[in-house]
């Protein structure tokens, strides 16, 4: 059984995702988080298909470490040659390690 804040953050999910479409030019990036970790991935949506995703290998509970996560995805977007992506933020409230995360994918090049 799921609580209520859980419950909240999946409608707000489902209401989110009604509007936002990845495509491989500009696909999607989601964000994940846990208590103890942040998981992403880059995902197109038109392929149904990931390109891309990073998980930390140390726990990163953090604000400072999903900054640091966040800058180096945003190295390994780049490579992939990814510079524009739409940021789903999976209908978690956008502040603390949401934001953090956000934040250093933007310092890092990405646009969005």
């Amino acid at each position: 059984m799921k609580n209520k804040k859980e419950l909240s953050r999946l409608k707000r999910h489902k209401r989110i995702r009604l509007r936002m479409h990845g495509t491989k030019e500009i696909p999607r990036l989601v964000v994940r988080r846990s208590l103890r970790n942040i998981f992403a991935q880059v995902v197109d949506d038109t392929n149904n298909l990931t390109l891309c995703s990073v998980c930390a290998k140390t726990p990163c509970g953090n604000i400072k470490s999903a900054a640091i996560l966040g800058e180096s995805f945003s190295k390994v977007l780049k490579e992939k040659g990814v510079t524009k992506i739409i940021f789903d933020r999976a209908g978690y409230l956008y502040h603390g390690r949401v934001k953090a995360f956000a934040d250093a994918l933007r310092k890092g090049g990405l646009e969005f």
